[in-house]
């Protein structure tokens, strides 16, 4: 299957680019600033350049906080584009994956979401992303996977926490009323690649098995590390971020577990992977 793949450098898109050969797949990555999807002209010609079989798209405006000023901007990207993408894959006969988020979700629930239930997102992050959802559907052939917290190659909460205690913070400040999925973007590209093989279409639900707070998820990490600093659990009002998150917005995997056979190993797994790979990659001095 030959894959083009929009934010190839992002945590995603890095993952895919090594994975997908050992799915048997071609990778062609673009990121800015060989392809901006907000134009598109040249996301026709380098659809129409590859001729793919699938188009996963990671391109994102991701900063959740900066999105509550610039929802305009965020749309853009985040909604708008989809658009150019979703005709592009049209145009040639691929089915495109959109990547969506969590943050669709208001996280009032009182149990985990699944793909069925109402969209009703309480940031400007979590509306642009529902608005790429609804883009995408412009594809016949579309695949909209949710997926949650995600970390691996760049910027992400395990490499901020462990940036935090490298600069020998003494405790950690961490907001202790929002749950969710952490997932390493590792095990989601895998888990992406074998859903494009199945040929599943519609929306489908990827993270990792389990789900912990912020806290708790720091908490770990900092025990992973074999660290002995303190994690105080605060609120999210004291953390005084400008976008609302979900409280709780952990997603279901029932029917990804249906279409693979499996679900995600668990997040505390995942976790040490992710750990052991980055200290093998940049090791501490």
């Amino acid at each position: 299957m030959r894959l083009l793949v929009t934010g190839s450098r992002g945590q995603l898109g890095r993952a895919l680019q090594h994975a997908a050969p050992g799915h048997g797949h071609e990778f062609f990555g673009y990121d800015l600033p060989e392809l901006d999807i907000t134009e598109p002209a040249a996301v026709q010609g380098a659809v129409a350049s590859v001729r793919p079989d699938a188009i996963i798209n990671c391109a994102a405006f991701t900063a959740v906080d900066a999105a509550e000023k610039q929802e305009a901007a965020a749309l853009v990207v985040n909604g708008t584009s989809v658009t150019n993408v979703a005709r592009a894959a049209e145009a040639v006969g691929a089915i495109l994956l959109q990547l969506s988020t969590d943050y669709v979700f208001d996280g009032k629930a009182d149990r985990p979401y699944r793909e069925g239930d109402p969209p009703r997102p309480v940031s400007a992050y979590g509306r642009t992303k529902l608005a790429g959802e609804r883009a995408a559907e412009l594809a016949r052939r579309h695949l909209i996977v949710r997926t949650a917290w995600l970390f691996g190659d760049g910027e992400n909460f395990v490499a901020a926490i462990r940036r935090q205690l490298d600069a020998g913070a003494k405790t950690l400040r961490v907001a202790s009323d929002q749950r969710g999925c952490p997932t390493y973007a590792v095990d989601l590209a895998d888990a992406l690649l074998r859903l494009l093989t199945t040929g599943a279409q519609g929306v489908i639900h990827a993270v990792n098995a389990g789900n912990a707070t912020w806290f708790e998820f720091a908490q770990e990490i900092v025990r992973q590390l074999g660290s002995d600093v303190e994690v105080v659990p605060i609120s999210t009002a004291d953390a005084a971020r400008q976008a609302p998150r979900p409280a709780v917005s952990v997603l279901d995997t029932s029917e990804l577990r249906r279409i693979l056979g499996s679900e995600l190993p668990p997040w505390q797994d995942a976790l040490g992977r992710y750990l052991r790979e980055a200290r093998h990659e940049h090791p501490r001095g």
